[in-house]
């Protein structure tokens, strides 16, 4: 991590936690339902945040790796593997390159992970209602699980650009994860999730090492008892949470992986998907089991991610870029959120 790099990603954390302390301790002192009116402006504003870092990226996106000449230019490009049209005498019209293919490496990964994201939406809403969680507490919950998902998606993404850029032939085994993960979701469509309130492994793990409280006390994550620490349920279930964030974070960070090797564009993709995550939830909560169309269109996406990782060579070949993704990723899940909206579900008969 040189210095330029260090500054940026110094300054992108101190912008993540400042956002998410003056989230909770400001606006949301207080437990309470968030309105959908708020959760759009919410949306609103954290997809605004990265339409502009896109921007930021089109015009000076080589600032993030402190890249100031044509040698700094071809070196980075040499290690992450982009592909610039031109990067040989002229440095204006390379850099122009640069720019905007790492741009839409970023917004590509951004639709990637934010569609990915709303699956993740479908399992905590499950979550909420198995524990049967006071909905005023959602946010609470959603806070404190975002805070872990950042810090673990972190660790997964750099301990993978490492593995990707020391060893290609890993590509290939994320390819035919996400291969596999988009057929068995594609069979699995119709199928209801269930969480397990007695039998989920996470329960089962805190109830054989920790003391677990077996009511819930307000917002409270812990609780003392005879002078013993015990958890409360509401702890438990900020444990699945994140257990859930990082089982999805298996296909979603590999799947970033087929667009660029950049961990920072990973990770700045990532977490600005995720950050949006909170209001998003609030804001589809009530109308998220319409979209009965969009498994099909995330299995689709997954296995053309997948396909895309194996025969990259091939598509580069014949002139197929980083655009083309784009308006291949967006048709696929447009087109699933209008089906769902034009064909009813089809209701079981009793």
């Amino acid at each position: 991590m040189n210095s330029g790099e260090l500054l940026y990603f110094s300054f992108f954390i101190v912008f993540i936690l400042a956002a998410l302390i003056i989230d909770l301790g400001v606006f949301n002192r207080q437990d309470k339902i968030i309105k959908s009116h708020h959760a759009a402006i919410k949306t609103g504003i954290w997809i605004s945040l990265a339409l502009l870092f896109y921007l930021f990226l089109e015009f000076g996106g080589e600032r993030i790796h402190g890249i100031s000449n044509l040698q700094d230019l071809k070196s980075h490009i040499s290690q992450y593997g982009q592909l610039v049209k031109t990067f040989d005498t002229d440095y204006e019209t390379s850099i122009y390159n640069y720019r905007h293919e790492l741009s839409l490496e970023f917004i590509t990964g951004y639709l990637i992970e934010e569609a990915l994201s709303m699956d993740n939406l479908f399992v905590i809403i499950l979550i909420f209602a198995a524990f049967n969680v006071d909905k005023r507490l959602y946010h609470r919950v959603l806070f404190w699980g975002i805070l872990g998902a950042i810090i673990f998606r972190c660790i997964f993404i750099f301990t993978g650009a490492i593995l990707v850029i020391k060893f290609d032939w890993i590509l290939y085994l994320f390819a035919a994860f996400l291969i596999f993960t988009g057929i068995r979701m594609f069979v699995n469509r119709d199928k209801k999730d269930k969480i397990e309130t007695e039998n989920h492994p996470i329960i089962r793990f805190a109830s054989r090492w920790f003391g677990v409280h077996k009511h819930f006390e307000g917002n409270k994550f812990f609780i003392r008892i005879n002078h013993k620490k015990l958890i409360t349920p509401l702890f438990l279930v900020l444990l699945i949470i994140e257990f859930t964030d990082i089982l999805f974070a298996v296909d979603s960070i590999p799947a970033i992986f087929a667009v660029t090797k950049d961990p920072y564009i990973v990770f700045f993709s990532n977490i600005f998907a995720i950050l949006g995550l909170r209001s998003m939830f609030f804001l589809l909560i009530n109308v998220v089991h319409k979209f009965h169309f969009f498994k099909h269109g995330l299995s689709l996406l997954l296995v053309f991610i997948g396909l895309k990782m194996i025969f990259n060579n091939q598509l580069k070949s014949i002139g197929f870029t980083i655009e083309h993704s784009l308006i291949v990723i967006a048709a696929i899940l447009a087109l699933s959120i209008i089906l769902s909206l034009l064909i009813p579900e089809k209701k079981n008969k009793v």
